[in-house]
């Protein structure tokens, strides 16, 4: 069955951890309906995607929850579709905490969701959003 919506994530962390930043983007039969992306300050690159996929499941909490919808999570990081798909065990209580988050509310909406392993070239536009983010925000504060 084809998704009725698409949801590309990402996170990046300049350093590892340091500066960071997670998004996603929402599209809906090929068009772009959503975008939202949010500064981190410092953390991982893995807690900075798990926070990316975290929103986006807070998103539709507020528009699509107990709807009969099948949602794709496209994600570039295998690792974080392999513990979210429950393949691999979170060892870090930090990202265990936003996992143990995103799998609460996951069971609350719904909603059938699938996550996703895609080639990093695939998920441009979260990417880029993410990116941005960082950028405007690390120039904000060098001119302070």
């Amino acid at each position: 069955m084809a998704p009725d919506l698409i949801i590309y994530t990402d996170g990046a962390a300049r350093g590892n951890p340091g500066p960071a930043a997670s998004g996603f983007v929402v599209f809906s039969a090929n068009n772009r309906i959503y975008e939202e992306s949010k500064y981190l300050e410092v953390a991982t690159n893995n807690i900075a995607e798990h926070t990316a996929v975290l929103m986006a499941l807070e998103w539709l909490q507020k528009n699509f929850a107990n709807q009969r919808k099948i949602i794709f999570f496209n994600i570039d990081s295998l690792l974080v579709v392999r513990q979210l798909n429950g393949d691999f065990k979170v060892k870090s209580l930090k990202i265990l905490e936003v996992v143990k988050k995103s799998k609460s509310l996951e069971k609350e909406l719904g909603l059938d969701i699938r996550f996703n392993h895609i080639p990093r070239e695939e998920n441009a536009d979260a990417d880029t959003l993410v990116n941005r983010e960082l950028d405007e925000q690390l120039q904000s504060l060098e001119n302070e």
